[in-house]
């Protein structure tokens, strides 16, 4: 249950777009919803969701349609997530990486056979991950202790990843290691790796505090050996690759905080409106109405600063400022709308019996992956100060 929204310049949905996002929300409503609560304890996904996400045709929005895909826009792709993380921002971050970081990248990076082979997989039953983070290379992601060789028909990696999203469950990972390291950064190229390729492996899946039906697992490469057709664009522009997928990828987490902001704050109305005390709903009182308000005003602010980093990426736009700002505003938003989800649900917002504290859980990573709040204002700073 979203916010009730009003039509404005850039929330405004045209027909084709309000179907497909209704379409989307109703599945997620219908379907993922009486699954939420069991994934989040099993930390897993449940058997047959990811089938019906393909077929659903979630996993390949962007992939051209002669190529097995829906052929749709990278503004279809943040539609689908907002809508999916109003009930689960776990589920929805799957095909948040599968679409706006892995198929992204193949459509701008990848020869005509690695699209012609990969998408029509990736559109139809093969999961996508994303391999960048190691223990050492978080927020400076291009201190990679990974290493890649050119041998004889190809390279050779070796090496960890960390936190890795749908590691578990993804057929396809696209790594960064460094082939010279001589040339710091310049060094970093972007390998295919399959999953079932010799000396690669998924290691220790993480324990986290939310989104915990989404699997993070670590990677490991030893001795993994991938034919020189799996190298991702140019040797040594790995960091040109992950730079500005990254920033497009940007866009998809402020749509999941978006949704998920929006799916608490339709918990915490409905509940305020049932809840008696004093011998009326508590949504009469105007303390309660208040915080409803200002959630709802802010949600709106994340939606206009979402929908125009979309619509201004697929306009061929400039983005980088507003795809940063979106990245360090929205799960602000997600963040304090869950917190006061928490505290109109009172006691019952404390307890597992009730869906407020699992967005509580889930908005805090909104800070942390695909840039931290810090990465994010240091990229604003050097945009608006023009350094």
């Amino acid at each position: 249950m979203a916010p009730e929204a009003r039509p404005n310049a850039l929330t405004q949905l045209s027909e084709e777009e309000n179907l497909f996002y209704t379409t989307v929300l109703q599945f997620a409503e219908e379907t993922i919803a009486p699954l939420v609560r069991t994934m989040d304890e099993e930390q897993h996904l449940a058997a047959g969701l990811v089938e019906r996400l393909f077929e659903l045709g979630l996993m390949g929005i962007e992939i051209p349609e002669e190529l097995g895909g829906a052929g749709g826009s990278f503004f279809d792709s943040v539609l689908a997530i907002e809508a999916l993380s109003t009930v689960d921002p776990g589920v929805a971050l799957m095909v948040d990486v599968h679409n706006t970081l892995c198929v992204n990248a193949l459509l701008r990076w990848a020869t005509e056979e690695q699209k012609k082979h990969w998408l029509p997989k990736m559109a139809s039953g093969t999961v996508g991950a994303y391999a960048l983070s190691e223990a050492g290379a978080g927020s400076d992601a291009f201190a990679l202790q990974t290493r890649a060789e050119a041998v004889e028909g190809g390279y050779r990696l070796d090496g960890r990843k960390l936190w890795i999203s749908s590691a578990r469950e993804a057929g396809l990972f696209i790594v960064f290691a460094t082939l010279d390291p001589a040339a710091g950064y310049r060094g970093i190229t972007a390998f295919l790796v399959e999953r079932d390729t010799p000396g690669f492996s998924v290691g220790r899946k993480e324990d986290k505090l939310g989104i915990r039906a989404s699997s993070t697992c670590e990677l490991i490469l030893d001795g993994c050996v991938v034919p020189e057709a799996n190298l991702l664009g140019k040797q040594g522009k790995g960091y040109k690759i992950a730079i500005e997928t990254l920033n497009e990828g940007r866009i998809g987490i402020g749509a999941q905080m978006l949704g998920l902001a929006e799916g608490a704050w339709g918990h915490a109305a409905r509940y305020a409106k049932e809840r008696r005390q004093f011998g009326k709903p508590i949504a009469e009182f105007q303390a309660v109405q208040f915080a409803l308000a200002e959630m709802a005003t802010e949600i709106e602010a994340a939606k206009l600063m979402v929908y125009n980093a979309a619509r201004m990426k697929d306009a061929g736009l400039p983005f980088l400022r507003e795809a940063a700002m979106t990245k360090y505003f929205v799960p602000q938003v997600a963040e304090r709308v869950a917190s006061q989800c928490v505290e109109i649900f009172g006691g019952c917002g404390f307890v597992r019996d009730f869906p407020a504290e699992k967005y509580y859980r889930d908005a805090k990573i909104g800070k942390i992956y695909e840039g931290t709040s810090n990465m994010q204002l240091a990229t604003i700073a050097k945009q608006v100060l023009g350094k």
